[in-house]
């Protein structure tokens, strides 16, 4: 087993409403059949206790409510984890919306703001209460889950862009940072992929139909005209976080049928 002992923190381990898997539930339930034990961290507490409950089968997971805008609830991770589990050997960061976006001349600085939030603050907090604890141990891997989008255009998508962009920047520099602690940092870039972020959010918000939607994003990837799922996110996930990746730090990996190889 990939995590067998591991400890991990899933941050975003619930999903919004769907048909399909979100990336942070699918990345949970893979690391519990890895091995690890996992804290299960969301916004919306019965989203996460679904997930714990798809995991209880696996390995043991505890469920944690936060809100990753509030500096005080990104500490609460780091010192409940402690608390429970006596380390932190995985940090997960799945956390992440679109939903407000827009181009340049129709997004309002309100939301500009909130997606600056909850893109990139929120990860950069939840990073800086665990990194104290992965350099006492001497050891841990995080993985931020960044996407194509900081690499690729995509219409209405400027402020998403600009903070996965961001989460591109600081994936590297946490890595060279802390590695003579030996801990590693890696980003996973998703590219088209079938989730309820980026399928159900803009059914909703754009009103668009849900399977030309699918068929339209389909057509744009060159590995077989297919989207990837969360599961290849999650697969992902775990080879950077375990030891088998023990040499990867600073790593921007995308996950995208080959999206992101046309820049160029």
């Amino acid at each position: 087993m990939q995590l067998k002992n591991k400890i991990a923190v899933v941050v975003g381990a619930g999903q919004s409403a769907g048909e399909t898997i979100g990336n942070g539930r699918a990345t949970a339930i893979r690391f519990a059949r890895a091995g690890a034990q996992v804290l299960l961290v969301d916004r919306d507490i019965a989203s996460a206790e679904e997930t714990a409950q798809m995991i209880a089968q696996e390995n043991s997971a505890s469920v944690l409510g936060a809100d990753i805008t509030i500096e005080d609830d990104c500490r609460a991770i780091a010192e409940t984890c402690v608390h429970r589990y006596g380390r932190i050997d995985i940090l997960h960061n799945n956390v992440g919306t679109l939903r407000g976006d827009g181009g340049s001349v129709d997004l309002s600085g309100e939301d500009w703001q909130r997606l600056m939030d909850i893109n990139l603050k929120g990860l950069f907090l939840t990073c800086k209460y665990v990194l104290p604890v992965m350099r006492a141990q001497r050891s841990g891997v995080i993985v931020n889950i960044s996407s194509t989008a900081a690499v690729c255009f995509r219409p209405r998508t400027l402020a998403y862009k600009i903070t996965k962009a961001g989460i591109n920047a600081l994936t590297q520099n946490l890595a060279l940072e802390n590695a003579p602690y030996g801990v590693r940092v890696n980003a996973i870039l998703p590219g088209l992929m079938d989730t309820p972020m980026a399928i159900e959010s803009r059914v909703r918000d754009q009103g668009v139909n849900r399977d030309a939607l699918r068929e339209e994003r389909a057509a744009q990837v060159p590995l077989e005209k297919k989207m990837g799922s969360a599961w290849d996110v999650a697969a992902a996930a775990v080879f950077l976080a375990s030891d088998e990746a023990k040499y990867i730090t600073g790593v921007l990996l995308p996950v995208d049928g080959g999206l992101s190889a046309r820049v160029g």
